[in-house]
């Protein structure tokens, strides 16, 4: 490979194959004399690559009848307040996951449309795992259950999915597309897509349609689920190139043998970045092995003063953005779709050398 490994959280590296068509096609799509980003959102060219996204995304996912999907902007963070605007108006109260940064992000959020309930935390733990379904004190009457399946700066991963009479809502910025899911254990699943789905800039929300059209009074246009179901995400003009990319990384997907293919990669990918950790006693990852997240690896040197010198040799080595979260330290390897189990086993090596040496 050319280029350098890039392990960041996200934005993240994207499939060269799919980089290299976007290229290909940059000039002129499809013979139409013109660039995806020049194109109007209504026009035919963009609207069969909107469809033709909408429908690989749901062949990727097997989503079943009754769900809309949506291809929005904002961000995961502005769901953090499109969720509860649209979603507890029916009762005013929602159960929580405190499972780390974001699901910290996303209640106090939350805070400010509807009444909170925190049915788990991990906090006073330091968030090194995922609490487990016996430690969940759910509300009787809440509208739903929100949770983060994969915290991105801590690396906790939800080694289940949480029961609830509720429905479940999931930010799954960093897990979506990542492996099979079963979509109809979900209410509502919203993703940034900047790490395993496409560019910063699109967020997908796939939500169940008995959940659209309730929502908070004075919720703005742009924060309805309905404005945005019933114009088919063209209410106003879309993140359009983001939306396009999108649907390349889907093709790519399907190329690569779909979800089922995409999950034994990636599972291959952590359980080699972890033995490695595990098997030094130079190298450290804090979370509890049941809770560790697939995606993002945290790990600390035994000597913290060695971290520059680690990141500059990285670096030297083609290995970009494995410098921790500021809140936590060390290192974190982020290791979504796009990785290639080589650039692991790059990182593997590399680790190894600088431990023999520095060690």
């Amino acid at each position: 490979m050319s280029r350098p490994y890039n392990f960041s959280a996200g934005p993240a590296m994207l499939p060269e194959p799919v980089l290299s068509q976007a290229q290909e096609e940059m000039l002129d799509w499809n013979g139409s004399g013109m660039c995806v980003a020049e194109m109007s959102h209504r026009g035919k060219e963009f609207m069969s690559i909107a469809e033709q996204a909408e429908q690989d995304l749901r062949e990727l996912l097997a989503i079943p009848e009754g769900y809309r999907v949506l291809f929005l902007q904002g961000g995961a963070s502005s769901q953090f307040a499109m969720v509860p605007m649209n979603l507890s108006g029916r009762v005013g109260k929602a159960d929580y996951l405190n499972t780390g940064s974001w699901s910290k992000k996303a209640i106090a959020e939350a805070h400010r449309f509807c009444a909170v309930h925190v049915a788990a935390s991990t906090q006073p733990e330091h968030f090194v795992r995922a609490p487990a379904q016996s430690e969940l004190a759910l509300s009787e009457d809440a509208a739903y259950l929100h949770y983060t399946p994969n915290e991105t700066i801590e690396g906790v991963e939800f080694p289940y999915i949480p029961e609830s009479s509720a429905p479940l809502v999931a930010d799954m910025s960093s897990t979506l597309l990542s492996r099979p899911i079963d979509v109809s254990r979900y209410g509502l699943i919203y993703a940034g897509a900047q790490k395993n789905i496409g560019p910063a800039g699109l967020t997908i929300l796939i939500v169940r349609d008995d959940l659209i059209g309730e929502p908070l009074s004075g919720t703005p246009t742009m924060f309805d689920y309905r404005v945005h179901a019933d114009s088919g995400s063209m209410y106003n003009t879309p993140p359009t190139y983001a939306w396009y990319l999108a649907g390349l990384v889907f093709k790519w997907l399907k190329d690569l043998g779909g979800l089922e293919g995409m999950g034994e990669i990636n599972r291959r990918k952590a359980e080699k970045l972890y033995a490695a950790i595990d098997g030094s006693s130079f190298y450290a990852n804090p979370v509890e092995p049941a809770s560790r997240s697939w995606m993002n690896v945290p790990f600390t040197l035994a000597d913290p003063e060695l971290d520059a010198d680690f990141l500059a040799g990285a670096k030297a080595a083609g290995m970009l953005t494995l410098k921790g979260h500021r809140s936590v330290g060390g290192m974190r390897a982020s290791i979504y779709n796009a990785m290639p189990e080589a650039g692991v086993d790059a990182l593997i090596a590399f680790m190894a050398e600088f431990e023999r040496t520095k060690g």
